[in-house]
């Protein structure tokens, strides 16, 4: 089993996201996604800056991932999404069908995402059919559904990959509530998750951690800790065990694995084992 880096969640400046691939670039990671996920009006960098970061990780020796928007919502957002689809040299990471429809209808090799609905082998098989060469397991999902849909799956075809160690991705929304939250329309956001590189963390009145607030996207509070559980997905024949970036820390995980890492007083792994999200086993 390899380990792969997901796209980075965050609105971070330029410098820092490429600090962070120049620095991925040396390391052992074989697999690296890049591009933004979450919202169009983050505008640190342009489509062209993420190519050459591409072409500098594929000079590294690292095969690099092209990851789409996960919420299509205006015209020139699915312009960007052709660009990258048929950006003529890399595979992407579809996190909408529409990815999936354009990577089909030009022939491009794809992964299915995480955000993408893919909870049957049915669903996976015909994915496949249209270019799909490996799925990323939808978090809210647990080791039993991915023990049934491999068997289903087999003899298979494509490859796994699981959300092992990361802030979890739950939803994403029309609304921005980053920029609610500090008193500003969407339209006229200024951008302001950039100031949180981790999201805004969210609390119940109890003073517990219950979410975190990344522009439009929302995310658990706690991160999502399966680095334990490496042994027993490399039995399953899962593939890529990801690492989703909160920092530079992240590299250096990613390259300590397969060990396990330190425990954290905010940790979770429940939806692994069928159990509430937030909790940990």
């Amino acid at each position: 089993m390899k380990t792969s880096l997901g796209p980075i969640q965050y609105c971070w400046p330029k410098e820092k996201v490429i600090e962070f691939y120049e620095t991925a670039a040396q390391s052992s990671v074989p697999l690296v996604y890049l591009g933004e996920t979450v919202c169009s009006r983050r505008r640190e960098l342009k489509f062209s800056d993420y190519l050459d970061l591409a072409h500098m990780l594929k000079a590294a020796g690292k095969e690099v991932v092209l990851s789409t928007l996960t919420l299509i919502e205006a015209q020139s957002e699915f312009t960007e999404l052709k660009k990258q689809v048929e950006n003529g040299e890399f595979a992407i990471e579809a996190n909408d069908v529409g990815a999936i429809y354009l990577a089909k209808e030009q022939g491009i090799p794809f992964v299915c995402g995480p955000s993408v609905n893919s909870y049957n082998a049915a669903t996976l098989k015909k994915f496949a059919s249209w270019g799909m060469q490996r799925f990323v397991m939808p978090l809210e999902l647990s080791k039993a559904w991915l023990t049934q849909v491999l068997d289903d799956l087999a003899p298979r075809q494509v490859e796994v990959e699981v959300f092992g160690h990361g802030y979890m991705p739950l939803a994403h929304s029309a609304r921005c509530f980053t920029a609610r939250h500090k008193g500003l329309t969407k339209d006229k956001c200024q951008t302001i998750c950039i100031e949180n590189s981790e999201g805004l963390l969210v609390q119940t009145q109890e003073d517990q951690p219950l979410l975190r607030l990344n522009g439009i996207q929302t995310q658990s509070a706690n991160y999502m800790d399966l680095c334990d559980q490496q042994t027993q997905m490399q039995a399953l024949g899962v593939d890529y065990f990801r690492i989703s970036p909160s920092s530079l820390a992240s590299i250096d995980l990613a390259d300590a694995l397969p060990a396990k890492s330190a425990s954290h007083d905010r940790q979770c792994n429940g939806y692994w084992h069928q159990l509430p999200g937030l909790t940990q086993s």
